[in-house]
């Protein structure tokens, strides 16, 4: 898009749908080195791809010319796509509906990337659930009908 400045850094989440379907340990790196060359080829620019094995998180400056919610969509329909040829215990495997994304200011961007490098760590404190019902908290969101991204 000629003359015009656009920089959207955001932070997007998403659970798988169901917790009996899982990503193993081994099957991590690639499925966010796969994500993140969907940002790509959406023309976004990935910073970090990161998670555990029941949720990702993606660190990402998205492109103008296309919405959130396509971008979303895009990115969680070609990667539960491409799970389910990596392995016949993926079969049943699917994203959730909903996600979460929460625009990331410049000074926070290095912030947010040790963040998301450190799920595992951080996991260990601290569910999916309390994560997005502070996530709600911190960006104002209205969390009263208890939507906690997990099916």
């Amino acid at each position: 898009m000629p003359n015009s400045l656009v920089k959207n850094d955001i932070h997007i989440t998403f659970h798988v749908k169901s917790a009996g379907v899982t990503v193993a340990n081994g099957d991590m790196p690639r499925l966010f080195d796969y994500i993140g060359g969907i940002v790509r080829s959406l023309g976004g620019l990935s910073f970090i791809v990161g998670g555990v094995s029941d949720h990702v998180h993606i660190l990402a400056s998205i492109p103008p010319t296309i919405a959130l919610s396509d971008f979303v969509r895009t990115v969680k329909s070609k990667s539960s796509k491409w799970i389910k040829e990596v392995s016949p215990r993926y079969s049943k495997f699917s994203w959730q509906e909903g996600y979460g994304a929460f625009s990331v200011s410049p000074t926070l961007l290095d912030k947010t990337y040790r963040y998301i490098a450190n799920q595992e760590e951080h996991h260990r404190q601290r569910t999916f659930r309390e994560e997005m019902e502070k996530f709600a908290k911190i960006y104002n969101i209205d969390n009263t009908d208890g939507y906690a991204f997990i099916q």
